[in-house]
Protein backbone atom coordinates (compact mmCIF):
# COMPACT_ATOMS: atom_id res chain seq x y z
CA UNK A 1 0.00 0.00 0.00
CA UNK A 2 1.28 3.50 -0.71
CA UNK A 3 2.00 6.10 1.59
CA UNK A 4 -0.43 8.10 2.30
CA UNK A 5 0.97 11.07 1.61
CA UNK A 6 0.98 10.16 -1.81
CA UNK A 7 -2.27 8.79 -2.19
CA UNK A 8 -5.22 10.74 -4.67
CA UNK A 9 -6.95 11.47 -1.84
CA UNK A 10 -4.17 13.30 -0.20
CA UNK A 11 -3.44 15.00 -3.66
CA UNK A 12 -7.33 15.77 -3.76
CA UNK A 13 -6.97 17.03 0.11
CA UNK A 14 -4.16 19.55 -0.94
CA UNK A 15 -5.80 20.82 -3.94
CA UNK A 16 -9.16 21.65 -1.72
CA UNK A 17 -7.07 23.57 1.22
CA UNK A 18 -5.37 25.52 -2.13
CA UNK A 19 -8.89 26.17 -3.22
CA UNK A 20 -10.45 27.54 -0.22
CA UNK A 21 -7.23 29.75 0.30
CA UNK A 22 -7.73 31.19 -2.59
CA UNK A 23 -11.59 31.45 -2.34
CA UNK A 24 -10.90 33.54 1.18
CA UNK A 25 -9.09 35.80 -0.69
CA UNK A 26 -5.78 34.76 1.14
CA UNK A 27 -2.31 34.20 -0.30
CA UNK A 28 0.06 31.46 1.01
CA UNK A 29 2.01 35.19 2.97
CA UNK A 30 -1.18 35.91 3.91
CA UNK A 31 -2.65 32.07 5.84
CA UNK A 32 1.37 32.38 7.06
CA UNK A 33 0.90 35.24 9.31
CA UNK A 34 -2.88 34.59 10.37
CA UNK A 35 -1.72 31.64 11.94
CA UNK A 36 1.90 32.60 13.03
CA UNK A 37 3.46 30.61 10.75
CA UNK A 38 6.00 30.86 7.87
CA UNK A 39 5.09 30.92 3.98
CA UNK A 40 7.39 28.54 3.69
CA UNK A 41 5.35 26.28 6.29
CA UNK A 42 2.05 26.66 3.89
CA UNK A 43 3.59 26.00 0.51
CA UNK A 44 5.36 23.17 1.98
CA UNK A 45 1.72 21.99 3.22
CA UNK A 46 0.38 22.97 0.07
CA UNK A 47 2.63 20.89 -1.72
CA UNK A 48 2.74 17.48 0.35
CA UNK A 49 5.99 18.03 1.56
CA UNK A 50 4.43 18.25 5.10
CA UNK A 51 1.26 16.91 6.41
CA UNK A 52 -1.08 18.72 8.61
CA UNK A 53 -2.91 17.37 12.06
CA UNK A 54 -5.91 18.01 12.89
CA UNK A 55 -5.62 21.18 15.00
CA UNK A 56 -3.25 22.77 12.05
CA UNK A 57 -6.03 22.11 10.05
CA UNK A 58 -8.87 23.34 12.49
CA UNK A 59 -6.46 26.94 12.90
CA UNK A 60 -6.31 27.40 9.26
CA UNK A 61 -9.59 26.76 8.77
CA UNK A 62 -10.09 29.02 11.33
CA UNK A 63 -7.91 31.61 9.68
CA UNK A 64 -9.51 31.38 6.18
CA UNK A 65 -12.89 31.56 7.81
CA UNK A 66 -14.24 28.13 6.63
CA UNK A 67 -16.02 25.72 9.04
CA UNK A 68 -13.78 22.29 9.65
CA UNK A 69 -16.50 20.17 9.15
CA UNK A 70 -18.32 21.46 6.32
CA UNK A 71 -14.42 21.49 4.74
CA UNK A 72 -14.07 17.71 5.49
Amino acid sequence: MAKTLYRRENELFREQLRRARETAGLTQADLARAIERTQVFVSHVERGVRRLDAVELLEICRAMGVDLTAFI
